[in-house]
């Protein structure tokens, strides 16, 4: 069996980065396809792999501009040849699943979600700090770009989608059933701490989409301290509305994450998710959750036992909540266990059932 892995594109150590990093272990032999690879800006493994990229590895300051280049993307994956595999595993939250395959070879897309910027656009550009004529322009060629999403849709034999919410989405954009494999987390880089500092903690890229003002906003009322890892379009807007009390730490080193993770008091998790693989990690730190009750969280965080949800999307409701779990209990060892059970062996041992279960026709009863 030859197998090749597909991706949107490797730039940015993110969570589908990591899914396709679990992908190049388990298939090291497999070559990754790519619309364009940064090496140094996304995770070392890629560097064992043997890594194709398209026509747009060689278009001019790819590395700053890649959202620019928005329209080149689906003429990238349709000039791929995979015609010698015979499946082909593509990983995907916009383009890699429009890949195309030869007569007889299996596609199984891994899905993060169907684009939203194109399936969603209104609610993804709402609170990003672009000017009306450039979301005028970008309305125009994300018309172009959903009715090829929704074409290349029919590629895939099957979809995997990463949680119930993403399965929901697939049917309704797509018209396409899917299975749920929830994504991998990486327990064993987390250490279980039973004792917290006084802070909370946002791990999150600062899009406005993400929610991270209601968190700013709240925590001006609270005086407790925040900090906030990542950064986006909005962190400047956010900083200059934030009180002493709240912290911008940027994008850090995975050794300096995990310990703003296992020392906090609680993880913040304001915005309506795919997934949301940051609770897990809390989690797997010995750590709470207070999370919007929507999207993914709704099915990483058990209420009471693991976090505490909010479920208006205001300030002063994430406030309560805020104090409201102050005065709940969470214990260290039980959020673990829970962390555990979304742990990549799990993950390894889901996926290799689910791609035995293609090959031999038998249903997929994971």
């Amino acid at each position: 069996m030859k197998l090749a892995i597909v991706h949107d594109y490797l730039n940015q150590f993110g969570g589908a980065e990591r899914v396709v990093g679990v992908f190049h272990e388990m298939f090291p032999e497999a070559p990754i396809f790519t619309s364009f690879y940064i090496q140094d800006r996304t995770f070392p493994c890629f560097r064992t792999a043997a890594v194709s990229t398209s026509f747009m590895q060689q278009l001019p300051r790819i590395d700053r501009y890649f959202r620019s280049y928005l329209p080149l993307y689906p003429l990238a994956f349709e000039n791929f040849d995979l015609k010698e595999y015979d499946v082909v595993l593509s990983s995907s939250s916009g383009w890699a699943h429009g890949i195309q395959t030869r007569n007889g070879a299996i596609h199984i897309c891994y899905c993060y979600t169907p684009p939203r910027w194109v399936w969603n656009f209104d609610e993804y550009v709402r609170k990003e700090p672009w000017g009306p004529l450039k979301k005028a322009a970008l309305r125009c060629v994300v018309k172009y770009l959903r009715q090829h999403d929704l074409a290349v849709s029919r590629r895939p034999h099957y979809y995997i989608a990463i949680s119930n919410a993403v399965a929901h989405r697939i049917k309704l954009f797509y018209g396409r059933e899917s299975t749920v494999i929830h994504p991998p987390v990486e327990v064993e880089r987390f250490p279980l701490r039973t004792s917290a500092n006084d802070y909370y903690l946002v791990v999150s890229r600062i899009n406005g989409y993400k929610r991270i003002d209601l968190v700013v906003e709240a925590f001006n009322e609270l005086k407790l301290p925040l900090r906030i890892v990542g950064e986006g379009p909005m962190r400047r807007t956010l900083e200059q509305l934030a009180g002493p009390n709240i912290q911008f730490l940027g994008v850090l080193k995975d050794s300096e994450l995990v310990e703003q993770y296992a020392n906090c008091r609680a993880l913040i998790f304001p915005g309506e998710e795919d997934f949301g693989i940051a609770p897990l990690e809390a989690n797997a730190c010995g750590r709470p959750v207070i999370a919007f009750a929507a999207g993914g969280a709704l099915e990483t965080v058990l209420e009471g036992e693991t976090g505490i949800f909010f479920r208006q999307a205001t300030a002063s409701e994430l406030r309560q909540k805020v104090l409201e779990s102050q005065r709940m209990h969470f214990d260290p060892h039980h959020l673990r266990a829970h962390a555990e059970k979304f742990g990549t062996p799990v993950f390894r041992q889901r996926l290799t059932e689910f791609l035995r279960s293609v090959r031999s026709g038998a249903p997929f009863d994971g």
